[in-house]
């Protein structure tokens, strides 16, 4: 049955991770299991992405169980983007791996790991009922733990904790919220309750689950004031690892708004009013926190925080224009902060540090590959025309419609405020002299072969050439992305899909 085509982007990864354990004592194997499984993954999230671009919502109700009873498991247009853009970033990222990634790394199970939190991402994307979102969110934050803490070194575990402790928070949040909807509606599945919430004439209750949602939304999407967490944590892993998280995690968080505040809260202007302002302030003070930075890592970190207020602005306003502007966006970050994390650790490779006052000399040393990283660092930005830049201009128009002033301001200061960063960031690696220390010994990448070399290029080529059709093809993608913000911001197609058999 063609509703099938649902799971099959959790069938293959969970398919693919089961596989590699039973590889678990040859590491050789690993990587070339991993890289066939990534890669049937992205094939296939390419099929189903076709299969829902003019607007179908496919459904597979678990057991057999018809909702609101059951399990459901939904396909559609957002769905399916967010699983193909996991697709690209699991194939990059995994080729990227088979060459950064240390043996001892490779030994503690890194492979089944990536595969399960592909499959856990996979999960939530298409969850159809608000418990069974919880349960791949704690699987996603099961594997991510253990991912970070892979290799065990002091910052590592520092970082871990850190991020462990507020996201089980926020998993309690979570529960508590799931659980007086549960008590108050009866109902678990999505689109259930929100034609119950509709029916309701005193909604204080659920007014109360929305701002615990919020509460747990925004751990998880690093929204301000609960970002702290993300800095700590995310400049500790591996450049795979780092690569990964900051790339999709987040963004779990955003999708997470679009889609149960979309079909259930976002009716409420003290919801949306909330909202905004707490994506202007995040958009701040994470460029903020970026132009202070003096490791390249925790530099992205803080933009990923910065980026995502930017994102969240478009929630608040909720129209079909903000959200194409919000989900525009996203696509273009998920690729490009998961594009300048694998950049980092090339950086790493090259002078043995993260610290920027400790790098420079790369123009000079790597002419071609400092041209490439260029396009990266100022796709970041939003200069024009590339992908950045695009999805703000939406985002501005809709904030002039709708008389959003504080989200036109905040856009424009987040927005020079990343100039500086990367500008500063970009003299001081590129146009720096090298440090003569770092000159005496040839780096590590040097003593790569040039085979292993051309993975981890061709890995950043990958994303950056999707960056660059971003770039230039965002115009095409317009009338899916505004079929997807219309579904979103009047999702009866998206309720009627999954109740049709009721």
């Amino acid at each position: 049955m063609k509703s099938n085509i649902v799971l099959l982007p959790i069938l293959i990864n969970l398919i693919t991770g089961t596989v590699l354990l039973l590889a678990w004592p040859f590491p050789r194997y690993q990587r070339y299991i991993g890289f066939v499984g990534t890669l049937a993954f992205f094939l296939t999230s390419v099929y189903l992405f076709l299969q829902v671009s003019g607007g179908d919502i496919y459904t597979s109700q678990a057991g057999g169980w018809k909702a609101p009873f059951g399990i459901t498991f939904v396909l559609d247009g957002l769905s399916a983007m967010m699983i193909l853009l996991t697709s690209i970033c699991g194939l990059a990222v995994g080729a990227y791996a088979s060459v950064s990634v240390k043996s001892k790394r490779v030994a503690f199970g890194f492979y089944p790991l990536l595969q399960f939190l592909l499959m856990a991402l996979c999960g939530a994307f298409t969850a159809g009922d608000i418990f069974n979102l919880y349960v791949w969110f704690e699987v996603v934050l099961i594997t991510s733990f253990v991912l970070i803490t892979l290799g065990g070194e002091k910052a590592q575990l520092s970082g871990a904790v850190k991020y462990v402790t507020i996201n089980l928070l926020a998993s309690v949040i979570f529960l508590t919220a799931i659980a007086i909807m549960y008590g108050y509606l009866g109902s678990l599945n999505l689109a259930d309750l929100s034609l119950k919430i509709q029916a309701l004439e005193d909604k204080k209750i659920i007014q109360l689950a929305a701002i615990l949602f919020l509460a747990s939304f925004g751990i998880k999407s690093a929204l301000f004031p609960l970002y702290f967490w993300l800095p700590d944590s995310y400049h500790t892993p591996p450049a795979a690892v780092s690569a990964l998280f900051g790339g999709l995690l987040t963004k779990l968080g955003v999708y997470a708004f679009l889609r149960v505040f979309g079909l259930l809260f976002i009716a409420d202007p003290f919801i949306r009013d909330t909202i905004v302002i707490l994506a202007v302030v995040t958009m701040v003070i994470g460029a903020l926190g970026a132009i202070h930075g003096r490791n390249i890592r925790l530099i992205f970190s803080y933009l990923i925080i910065s980026h995502i207020g930017i994102m969240m602005s478009g929630v608040g306003i909720f129209s079909v224009v903000a959200v194409s502007g919000t989900l525009l966006y996203m696509a273009h970050d998920i690729i490009a902060k998961t594009n300048v994390f694998l950049v980092s650790g090339m950086v790493y490779k090259m002078r043995g540090t993260y610290h920027i006052d400790k790098t420079g000399g790369l123009s000079e040393q790597y002419p071609y590959l400092s041209i490439l990283f260029a396009v990266i660092f100022f796709a970041i930005v939003g200069t024009p025309p590339l992908s950045g830049f695009w999805p703000k201009v939406l985002l501005l128009k809709s904030s002039i419609n709708t008389q959003n002033y504080y989200i036109i301001a905040g856009i424009i200061l987040a927005s020079f405020l990343t100039l500086w960063a990367i500008v500063r960031l970009w003299s001081q690696l590129f146009w720096k002299p090298c440090d003569k220390d770092l000159s005496k010994t040839p780096s590590e990448y040097e003593q790569l072969p040039q085979r292993r070399k051309n993975v981890l290029v061709g890995s950043i080529i990958l994303l950056t050439a999707v960056t660059l059709s971003l770039s230039v093809f965002w115009i095409k993608l317009m009338p899916f992305l505004e079929m997807v913000a219309y579904q979103l911001v009047h999702p009866d197609a998206y309720i009627e899909a999954i109740l049709k058999d009721q």
